[in-house]
């Protein structure tokens, strides 16, 4: 049996919301198949480099998920005692605005 060398936890927010956690319910069947094998890759093998993970800044790190139709997928986490906290998830490119929620989140978890 192989254990997980880096657990993943869904952002809560104050309010008790997970919005990378909806945001995986809303992808179809293969999509949401694809986003978490490659986050279950991250958690079994940790540290996981390209083209799966990869950091980007301030302690944040991303896994990117090729999905069909030449989409990429990003699920932006923080590592957290132990844990990957899954902070943001979204298509394609990092627009500067994900990444200030991103942070703004990592502070929530780890102050």
């Amino acid at each position: 049996m192989y254990l997980k060398k880096l657990p993943a936890a869904f952002y809560r927010s104050a309010t008790g919301n997970a919005p990378v956690r909806d945001w995986l319910r809303s992808l179809d069947g293969v999509d949401k198949r694809i986003v978490g094998q490659d986050i279950a890759t991250a958690e079994f093998g940790w540290p996981v480099g390209m083209p799966v993970c990869r950091p980007l800044r301030r302690g944040l790190y991303e896994i990117r998920s090729a999905l069909g139709g030449g989409r990429i997928a990003r699920v932006i986490f923080c590592i957290v005692d132990g844990r990957m906290v899954l902070l943001h998830a979204f298509m394609k490119q990092i627009p500067q605005a994900d990444l200030v929620l991103a942070l703004r989140r990592k502070s929530e978890v780890t102050s």
